[in-house]
């Protein structure tokens, strides 16, 4: 009996594997506002001129490959992808996928050094972080994210995270973020790839300032 609990048990693990490998080799960031805005080619962007495989995957969250469109910035298990970026208006959009480790990583040192720094140089000043593919979140102090909030809200600015998941959300209050950064239940579970991203931007405002109550 407990050699087949044993055998069934690595079978399940196997199962589990493949199918973690399956969803995060399959996870591309969203793509149909590249009509719109393309990181690669904006001259303000940390990431103008790089260039992507669609079929060369070298970059790994949890020892599986993700999709090669997403962009590094120096964590070893964080990724992301600016979508969006509208310099009149001050407003960005960035999408994440992976593990957001403050505590072992200082993730939040390189996306404020590498990515938002460059963005408040150039007026950015509210930022919508979609947090739906962030799998965990350890925390760690909030310097960081104090700063952050400091630089953007002397501008009117602000940043929140969208469609954290539950276990992510109450890490967060537990480092006591919540003090700088807007999530949760009014942020969760909105429809904004199905959005135009100056809408998705307009509306998020419109939550910060508890103007409206979703997005349709």
């Amino acid at each position: 009996m407990f050699h087949f609990l044993t055998g069934l048990l690595l079978q399940l693990l196997v199962i589990l594997s493949e199918y973690l490998t399956s969803i995060m080799h399959d996870i591309e960031p969203h793509f149909q506002w590249r009509d719109q805005y393309q990181s690669a080619k904006d001259q303000h962007s940390p990431f103008y001129g790089r260039t992507y495989s669609e079929f060369q995957f070298s970059q790994k969250v949890y020892n599986y490959f993700i999709h090669p469109q997403w962009d590094e910035f120096g964590s070893s298990t964080l990724y992301l992808k600016v979508l969006f970026v509208d310099y009149e208006n001050g407003a960005a959009i960035l999408e994440f996928i992976g593990e957001w480790n403050d505590c072992l990583h200082n993730d939040v040192k390189f996306l404020k050094r590498e990515v938002v720094d460059p963005m408040i140089e150039c007026g950015i000043n509210k930022y919508v972080l979609i947090c739906e593919n962030v799998l965990n979140f350890h925390g760690s102090d909030d310097c960081y994210y104090e700063e952050w909030y400091e630089e953007v809200s002397e501008e009117e600015g602000w940043i929140c995270m969208l469609n954290t998941l539950e276990h992510v959300e109450q890490e967060l209050k537990d480092t006591r973020l919540q003090y700088f950064v807007n999530f949760g239940e009014q942020f969760n579970g909105l429809n904004w790839r199905s959005q135009k991203p100056k809408f998705v931007c307009q509306a998020v405002e419109a939550l910060v300032y508890g103007d409206v109550k979703r997005l349709i």
